[in-house]
């Protein structure tokens, strides 16, 4: 076994060619000689050993900065309760797992509501945030994003498009059904199956029921609240609804606001809504 060649390997990880970044592979896993560690001069059961005392000090680090993140989430005027022991356990042993800072505070969040109010979060919700990688977090983040509340609802809805559904005016109408063009501000549909691959979202679209036109219809999103009243009997919402996982993931990604899809989709909707924002 020939030790690695250090000296190839850039100081800026995100520069250098691939055989640059080959050999930064071969230090993780401890094939690069460190201090008075040589990999050629030790037995493939002491190079085993190395690579994982490598491995069980990078899961310590990533368990201590999550943990110093949960401490910072955590009130000291709110009374805590015990965590179930089950849940504990599972919880550090995937915990250990996440090495991107910013998925560190999503853990972080989860342990610091946990020991407040218990029960939010399930194992199999645990299990597929393990396996969500940092790019399908923003997606998520994206999606939520784009979600509404309609009136009184606790759940997001990510809308996609209104129609009409019977009356006269179907008849008058090339389009009866009007999207509100998601993938313009950058969530095509390849978002949506990612999100659906992951168990976030439903694959089918749903429905709302006819919406009154006696009524007034509240969508909320992230920072604006859009007031509606349709102009007839027989429109109604089609949308992409969370799954349980994503209903527990959305409690946590704190999603930004798009001003410019907000703004157009008070344009679309004023065709066949009053709009008051």
């Amino acid at each position: 076994m020939a030790d690695v060649d250090v000296t190839e390997i850039p100081q800026d990880n995100t520069q250098g060619s691939a055989r640059q970044k080959t050999l930064l592979l071969g230090r993780i896993i401890g094939l690069a000689s460190e201090e008075d560690y040589r990999p050629s001069s030790a037995s493939i059961t002491d190079r085993a050993d190395h690579r994982q005392r490598k491995q069980l000090s990078q899961y310590q680090a990533n368990l201590e900065s999550i943990f110093a993140l949960a401490l910072s989430y955590t009130p000291s005027d709110v009374t805590g309760v015990e965590l179930d022991p089950d849940w504990r356990y599972q919880f550090f042993q995937m915990a250990e797992q996440i090495h991107n800072r910013k998925m560190q505070d999503l853990w972080a969040r989860i342990l610091a509501s946990e020991v407040v109010n218990p029960g939010n979060f399930s194992l199999r919700t645990l299990a597929v945030l393990l396996q969500l990688t940092f790019r399908e977090a923003q997606i998520f983040e994206k999606a939520l994003g784009m979600s509404v509340k309609i009136n009184n609802e606790i759940r997001f809805k990510l809308l996609s498009s209104y129609r009409i559904n019977g009356g006269v005016k179907q008849y008058f109408r090339k389009h009866t059904q009007t999207n509100f063009g998601l993938s313009q501000f950058g969530l095509p549909y390849s978002s949506i199956l990612t999100l659906v691959d992951a168990g976030i979202l439903h694959k089918s679209e749903f429905e709302t029921g006819l919406l009154s036109s006696n009524e007034r219809i509240q969508l909320t999103l992230c920072n604006a609240t859009l007031t509606l009243k349709p102009k007839n009997q027989h429109l109604l919402f089609t949308y992409y609804r969370f799954t349980t996982v994503g209903d527990e993931l959305c409690q946590l990604i704190q999603a930004k606001s798009d001003n410019e899809f907000i703004t157009a989709v008070k344009t679309i909707l004023a065709k066949d809504f009053m709009v008051n924002s």
